[in-house]
């Protein structure tokens, strides 16, 4: 009668997470995330969702309405009472806010923009290296003859976005001007309003662009200001969605496998509830690493089609 008493006065619930992993039944997880229509969240959770009905886990997603903290907090606090894992998708504030609101010790892994200091970070996490990848898509478009590259960047998770990092470095290796990146956005709207300031200096004609959503919105505002692609501007998307091999003109991209790095968020996850590693002899996590798709929107500068 004291235990229960002592129950009802604490208010204390069981925590079905814990009381899963006492009896060794962890099979069911929830993916954490501000959104699911945009390419990478998507893919990352399609690979997800794939490993874990391999592995007979049932998926659950929990979408983050809001990036203040308290509502955060109370995401992450039903989840962990209603799931006996937890993924976390942690590419933007809300993301990285939830993957720190996750208890310490609970089972968890997290998808992220760019790694920690250091490889041991917990909860683990996996993530892409696109910092060589932004340089090789910049090198290639100085390679075709431009004198500099533009970028059209996302919002970063940190102070320094590896992508950005990676752009900033071919360009000052090969010593050519850094212009100061544009865009504050996610989709097609913030690329066409980058677009547009951009289009406005005939000193543009190469653009590099966080993600091809924003780079459906270059190529539409250089199409309605009267600059051609690629004749006139050079535009270079990021993540090889399945649609920007249909764009008008086909869409020169970095491709991002982010249904690979769901499927090894998921056997990182794994390896937490066995106890386990799962990486790399260099203590990094096997993600397949990006590659340039060149297709039609980025060729050698012409001048002369400016306006044209």
């Amino acid at each position: 009668m004291r235990v229960q008493e002592a129950i009802r006065v604490l208010g204390f619930r069981p925590n079905v997470a814990a009381r899963a992993l006492a009896f060794g039944d962890t099979r069911s997880l929830t993916v954490i995330t501000s959104n699911t229509t945009l390419y990478g969240y998507a893919a990352t959770v399609q690979g997800i969702e794939e490993a874990a009905r391999a592995a007979d886990f049932s998926v659950g997603i929990s979408v983050l309405e809001s990036e203040r903290h308290e509502r955060v907090q109370a995401a992450v606090a039903r989840a962990v009472e209603n799931s006996t894992a937890l993924i976390v998708i942690a590419y933007d504030q809300a993301g990285v806010r939830a993957l720190d609101a996750v208890p310490a010790g609970h089972p968890c892994a997290a998808a992220v923009e760019a790694p920690e200091s250091s490889v041991d970070s917990v909860p683990p996490r996996v993530w892409i290296d696109d910092a060589e990848a932004a340089a090789e898509a910049t090198r290639y478009l100085l390679g075709l003859g431009h004198q500099t590259v533009h970028y059209v960047a996302l919002p970063s998770t940190t102070n320094a976005s590896r992508r950005t990092a990676g752009w900033r470095s071919a360009l000052e290796s090969a010593g050519a001007p850094v212009p100061m990146p544009v865009g504050a956005g996610w989709d097609a709207r913030a690329g066409y309003e980058a677009g547009l300031r951009l289009a406005k200096d005939p000193e543009v004609t190469a653009v590099l662009c966080g993600n091809d959503d924003l780079a459906l919105g270059v190529l539409r505002a250089m199409h309605t200001s009267g600059r051609p692609v690629p004749d006139s501007v050079s535009v270079v998307g990021f993540d090889d969605a399945p649609q920007s091999a249909f764009y008008i003109p086909a869409l020169t991209t970095v491709e991002l496998d982010f249904v690979d790095l769901g499927r090894s968020c998921f056997t990182l996850l794994q390896s937490v509830l066995a106890g386990t590693p799962a990486s790399d002899a260099h203590g990094h996590p096997q993600v397949t690493p990006p590659r340039l798709i060149v297709r039609e929107s980025a060729d050698t500068p012409r001048p002369q089609a400016l306006g044209s």
